[in-house]
């Protein structure tokens, strides 16, 4: 599909912030990656300014995220009917590494610029990071085993979202996988650790 040249901005733009910062990504170089004139001006047909093209980036992002998340319940809650719980677990945790990859290039601009950005903070909290957190909240409640468990499921959304976060992370920022642990062994331990935090009579049911 092609993209439109507001597209290209952003997408262009998102990637040079993440690899040399904000501050030091020009207009020009945003308006060259983006197949325009550098320096003509082109952006600023679209945009009123380069804090502008990131806070797009942002917000766009954001409502994509929120978007994917509704499907990919939507998808898991049809095709799993049939799973046992620990391939359900897989998938979830699974969706949630590429969900994350996905999001790497936003995700080096958080860390490295955002902070200076408070408003584009919030977006990202609330718009990309909370709903993740949440998806797994709503997930765990929607399946059959768990029913009426009396559980801090947000707690526990806490822990397995973290762990999936954190994984990606380290592996964006060092270089390889914490604990050198492959995607594989990373997904089957957050299965374990996901059936060690449900309760006990819903985990042997399914054994």
């Amino acid at each position: 599909m092609t993209r439109s040249t507001r597209e290209r901005i952003i997408d262009e733009a998102l990637r040079l912030f993440a690899e040399r910062g904000y501050s030091a990504t020009s207009v020009a170089e945003i308006e060259a990656a983006s197949g325009l004139s550098p320096g003509a001006g082109g952006l600023y047909r679209h945009f009123k300014s380069k804090y502008e093209v990131l806070a797009a980036a942002m917000n766009e992002h954001a409502a994509r995220t929120s978007t994917q998340i509704a499907e990919t319940l939507a998808e898991m809650s049809t095709v799993e009917a049939d799973l046992a719980i620990e391939e359900r677990l897989a998938h979830l945790c699974r969706s949630g590494l590429a969900k994350v990859r996905e999001e790497s290039e936003l995700t080096r601009v958080f860390f490295r610029d955002l902070s200076q950005f408070p408003e584009l903070v919030a977006v990202v909290r609330e718009g990309l990071l909370q709903p993740m957190f949440d998806a797994i909240t709503t997930w765990f409640r929607a399946q059959p085993e768990y029913a009426g468990a009396d559980l801090d499921w947000p707690a526990i959304g806490a822990v397995l979202g973290g762990a999936v976060i954190h994984y990606r992370l380290f592996q964006e920022t060092v270089g390889e996988p914490p604990g050198r642990a492959d995607r594989d062994r990373f997904v089957d331990s957050w299965v374990r650790l996901a059936l060690g935090l449900m309760p006990r009579p819903a985990v042997q049911a399914i054994g």
